[in-house]
């Protein structure tokens, strides 16, 4: 995997003042178990720390291999930076486990899950196997809704703080222009989804639900017939019928999940089909937070108008 480095775009002076006068003492090496966290991590250390992205956005976070290459690049980590509520319970205790890093083992150390830091939609009242792949801790997609991000680089400033408090300052600094930064573009997104509130969506898994709650977009259906399982043909005939009923305008879908099945639903109705990018990388033009919201939105308007 290649070591990703993330680069503000928009770095308020006083990020370099900053810089000037204090100085890094120490660089921490990050190892993020998606792309979105490696990005919120790079906002705040700046380039005092080695940040590693264990998957692309192009990589179900549900499902990754637990190769040599990340086993090694966790034995060398400081702080684990991961969605949490359970999205990696099938790769990450086999990582953590060979690489015997007690660093990262535990939350009260360098583990840190984005999802205990904010309040998680979609937390089941009773969970059995017959409903398919559901998250008890809640859906673990928590990195779309801007309000909790700002809540996230706020709990990640302090753990940052906690395993490295030579640079305490330089963190806090950091989080106050990103801050600022990200308050004003979270009131601009607001006003630019305005004409998006109330329209019907169908998707494929959750992996939108924190972005569709911040826009106003309403969740009629998924392609899977329960979490996990792939469409079927029974479930896409009885979703002919919703999107007919509901006058659904969009089907929405991430670069790691099949594009058949929303295809086919397009083809045979009048919705549109999207592939949204996910997280940072999704695209050519989502390179970090703050342009993944902003193609995020621009697409869904774009498919609106249409």
């Amino acid at each position: 995997m290649v070591r990703i480095n993330f680069k503000q775009t928009l770095i308020l002076a006083g990020s370099f003042i900053a810089g000037a006068i204090f100085p890094a003492k120490a660089e921490l090496n990050i190892f993020a178990c998606e792309p979105e966290y490696a990005a919120l991590a790079a906002e705040i250390t700046g380039e005092t720390a080695n940040i590693f992205s264990a998957t692309t956005a192009q990589q179900d976070p549900h499902f990754i291999q637990a190769r040599p290459s990340l086993i090694a690049k966790m034995r060398r980590a400081d702080l684990v930076v991961c969605a949490g509520a359970d999205l990696e319970i099938g790769w990450l205790p086999m990582l953590q486990m060979k690489s015997n890093n007690r660093q990262v083992q535990t939350t009260d150390k360098g583990l840190f899950y984005a999802a205990d830091h904010v309040d998680n939609l979609d937390i089941p009242v009773n969970v059995d196997r017959s409903m398919g792949d559901v998250h008890t801790l809640g859906n673990p997609h928590v990195h779309l809704d801007p309000i909790r991000v700002g809540q996230l680089a706020i709990a990640l400033t302090a753990k940052l703080s906690q395993l490295d408090d030579s640079n305490r300052e330089l963190y806090q600094q950091n989080l106050a222009s990103f801050e600022q930064r990200w308050q004003l573009s979270t009131q601009k997104w607001q006003q630019q989804a305005k004409p998006l509130k109330g329209m019907k969506v169908i998707t494929y898994h959750s992996s939108f639900r924190y972005l569709l709650d911040f826009l106003g977009v309403e969740k009629v259906a998924d392609l899977e017939p329960k979490p996990g399982l792939p469409p079927s043909s029974t479930h896409l005939l009885k979703l002919l019928d919703i999107v007919n009923e509901q006058q659904v305008k969009l089907v929405l879908y991430t670069g790691y999940q099949d594009a058949k099945a929303a295809k086919w639903l397009a083809d045979k109705t009048d919705v549109t089909r999207i592939q949204l990018p996910y997280t940072v990388g999704g695209d050519k033009h989502a390179n970090d937070l703050f342009s993944l919201m902003d193609r995020q939105i621009a697409m869904l308007l774009s498919a609106k108008m249409n």
